[in-house]
């Protein structure tokens, strides 16, 4: 469905200007999948309610239906209801309360563990999975497996929020999940009832004209769409009673050192030290 179906378009044009405020593209076809994805927000209040029986083994379902390269499935999630260890887990993420108040975090893991068990059952060499591409797809297949159970989440009314600061620790982390060698949590996804008396709002996003380029890429025409975004993103601060810095303050302050990553400066030698080669 087209941007212009007079039926859609004040709702996507709202949708549209959530997202990207006065920079939102002049067409988009419509349906109601589109405009769950658009609505996406990262919650961060949630109620302390349980999930629903089966909520879990749905979202791995949508997770496992996920692309996932030569059909390796080098990812594995664990489940965390237990309330001391995601207090555990909160303090590895620098005091993140939401982890302690929703019900459930899932942690995504990067699992070479299950290959290596694999192909030593079978004596066989596990070389290949020493070097840098094996841990590559096992992230990258870990990532797209979670925004699949994020888009079901959504669609059950749940929130959501990724953890990335999580690798503040990868050993710690390890430890807690009772993680084999070869194994490590990439990111947590906590999972939850959002709390209505606290909502979360839908961030606005860079304009496509910096992120879509048509057949070559283009660097230096992004100044000016950055420059828009900034302010767009200073906005967005301000009505959300945040410091307005605006968004290029963000990669610079994320950018200036080592002491800017919070620890995950050190995570190729963490990932070392939890069995991955990296060669």
């Amino acid at each position: 469905m087209a941007l212009d179906d007079p039926q859609l378009s004040d709702a996507t044009d709202a949708a549209l200007a959530l997202r990207y405020g006065a920079d939102r593209p002049a067409r988009l076809r419509w349906n109601p999948t589109i405009a769950g994805l658009l609505a996406h927000r990262s919650v961060r209040a949630y109620l302390p309610d349980a999930l629903p029986e089966g909520t879990i083994e749905t979202l791995i379902a949508a997770a496992q239906s996920a692309s996932t390269s030569s059909n390796l499935q080098v990812w594995s999630v664990v489940a965390i209801h237990d309330a001391d260890k995601r207090a555990r887990l909160a303090a590895v993420a620098g005091g993140q309360k939401h982890i302690i108040e929703a019900p459930t975090i899932l942690l995504f893991v990067a699992d070479l563990a299950r290959a290596h068990l694999i192909a030593s059952d079978a004596g066989a060499s596990a070389e290949g999975y020493d070097y840098l591409e094996s841990y590559t797809v096992a992230a990258i297949d870990a990532a797209l497996a979670a925004q699949n159970a994020v888009v079901a989440a959504e669609s059950l009314g749940l929130g959501t929020v990724y953890i990335g600061a999580l690798r503040n620790n990868p050993e710690a982390v390890a430890a807690l999940a009772d993680l084999p060698p070869h194994a490590a949590v990439m990111f947590g996804l906590v999972i939850g009832h959002p709390d209505p008396a606290r909502p979360a709002s839908v961030k606005p996003r860079l304009p496509q004209e910096v992120v879509l380029h048509q057949e070559t890429y283009d660097l230096t025409a992004q100044r000016k769409p950055i420059a828009r975004y900034d302010e767009t993103a200073r906005a967005f601060q301000i009505a959300q009673g945040q410091q307005p810095v605006g968004w290029r303050a963000l990669i610079i302050s994320r950018g200036r050192d080592a002491a800017a990553l919070n620890g995950r400066d050190r995570l190729k030698a963490a990932l070392r030290l939890l069995g991955f080669g990296l060669r």
